[in-house]
């Protein structure tokens, strides 16, 4: 058997309906529930740097993120506050499961084919370049116009957590057309910061990262899956990107593209392997023995393991067991050092500042008039239809959900701001504007849900 035929595409989760659908949307809503739960959990971390930042003890809240810490090898070492080792640290493994998700969804999910992708992926555009002309138009002119990113993004945390809390009456094509805006947005958000937040680069450390990444992708294509390889030499392209200027988390998203999406064996080989070592098993010996003193039973077991093993997409693992730690540690520890902000030191000015002023417009004016606009074209034009069960008000309700930018805005201010002050009126901004957005897009879904419900059947 050769190198493609023991890669075949099998058990990555697939959106297309067929006898399967149970096995293929139970990994999608595995994903729907640990991004509805992280919601939470990133709501309260946020709470509480808000909480801590506007205390008494707000002093030791903004130290404790600028002290400094250094990790060091021999004579090499990084030397970082601890706010820059969660922004350029924890938020590349952060863009490394973006970056998984984003492959996942282009070869088998919603963005897999021209007519499914293209209403997420032009909504997403619309609900980009909307908000950030907005922006510029209310800050033209001055040193805040280059926040013109900040209002691009969507927390997809957030926002599925709000339809979670609407629970099964929203269709689930709402939620996977939500699910793949967001992650087309995550796509663009990424390209901003690599092309447009990125001022100085050294060439030398960016073409050794790229380098090292080319001879990731050569070994996927050599059949490498063991995933030890990839972690050592993803550290490696992380120091390089650091040192080069270009962000890391950038190169978090390139090394996702590496790891090998398919699998050794197809689902009919799992089964005649499986089927096989389970009878080996059975036929080793008695029942209710102890298996560690039974041979018969560890080979079979061992052969089932490594069948299992073989079936599974070093993609498809790697996302599955990141992103629990992504959505409750990695996700809510970014929120609890970055959504602090002292209200009261800031708040005359965030009334008054274009610069909230454009935030706030162009997530919550800007996502629903761009990503509304751009769909009923798309949709009106026939170039794409509505998903199954969802309605127009869903998709506006969406597109005010999509201005809850939380997370990523934070970390694209973050970048573009290195003034506190301006840094600090963006992030009420952003607070604002999430807070809005949550509640606006919260109460239309609800309703749509609530209207489609009563209407009388239609009679054949």
């Amino acid at each position: 058997m050769n190198a493609d035929q023991r890669e075949t595409p099998s058990v990555i989760p697939t959106l297309a309906p067929h006898p399967g659908v149970t096995r293929v949307l139970t990994p999608f809503r595995d994903f729907i529930h640990t991004e509805a739960s992280g919601g939470i959990l990133l709501f309260l971390a946020a709470l509480v740097a808000l909480c801590w930042a506007n205390s008494p003890w707000s002093t030791e809240y903004f130290d404790l993120w600028q002290a400094t810490i250094s990790v060091r090898l021999g004579d090499y070492g990084l030397t970082m506050s601890l706010s820059h080792w969660i922004n350029d640290g924890l938020m590349a493994l952060f863009f490394f499961v973006v970056g998984l998700e984003i492959k996942r969804e282009f070869l088998v999910g919603e963005l897999s084919s021209l007519r499914q992708a293209i209403l997420p992926i032009a909504a997403a555009a619309g609900g980009a370049i909307v908000p950030a002309g907005i922006f510029v138009a209310l800050n033209i002119g001055s040193d805040s116009v280059r926040g013109w990113g900040v209002p691009m993004a969507t927390d997809i945390a957030f926002a599925l957590g709000v339809l979670a809390i609407l629970g099964s009456r929203v269709p689930t094509g709402l939620k996977l057309f939500l699910t793949a805006l967001a992650i087309a947005d995550d796509i663009l958000a990424v390209l901003v910061i690599a092309v447009f937040y990125t001022d100085t680069v050294k060439w030398n450390y960016l073409l050794a990262g790229v380098g090292i990444i080319a001879a990731l992708m050569v070994a996927n294509r050599a059949g490498i899956r063991h995933t030890a390889v990839y972690a050592v030499l993803g550290i490696v392209v992380w120091i390089a990107f650091v040192q080069s200027g270009v962000h890391a988390t950038v190169a978090g998203v390139l090394l996702a593209l590496t790891i090998p999406s398919r699998t050794r064996i197809d689902v009919d080989e799992f089964i005649n392997r499986s089927r096989g070592a389970l009878d080996e098993f059975d036929r080793a010996g008695e029942h209710g023995k102890n298996v560690i003193t039974n041979r018969g039973h560890v080979s079979a077991l061992q052969d089932l393991e490594s069948a299992t093993e073989q079936v599974q997409a070093p993609m498809q693992k790697m996302e599955h067991n990141l992103h629990p730690w992504v959505a409750f540690a990695i996700v809510p520890i970014f929120a609890l050092a970055n959504a602090g902000v002292s209200i009261g030191d800031n708040l005359d000015d965030a009334l008054t500042s274009s610069l909230s002023f454009g935030i706030i417009a162009g997530l919550v004016l800007g996502k629903q008039i761009g990503i509304t606009l751009v769909s009923w074209l798309l949709v009106r034009s026939g170039l794409s239809v509505l998903p199954e069960g969802v309605t127009w008000r869903h998709i506006y309700g969406a597109a005010c959900l999509a201005g809850i930018g939380f997370t990523m805005s934070l970390f694209i201010a973050d970048l573009a701001f290195l003034d506190e002050q301006r840094l600090a009126i963006a992030k009420i901004g952003i607070l604002a504007a999430s807070i809005v957005a949550g509640i606006m897009g919260y109460v239309l879904i609800r309703l749509a849900t609530r209207s489609q419900s009563e209407e009388p059947p239609t009679t054949p």
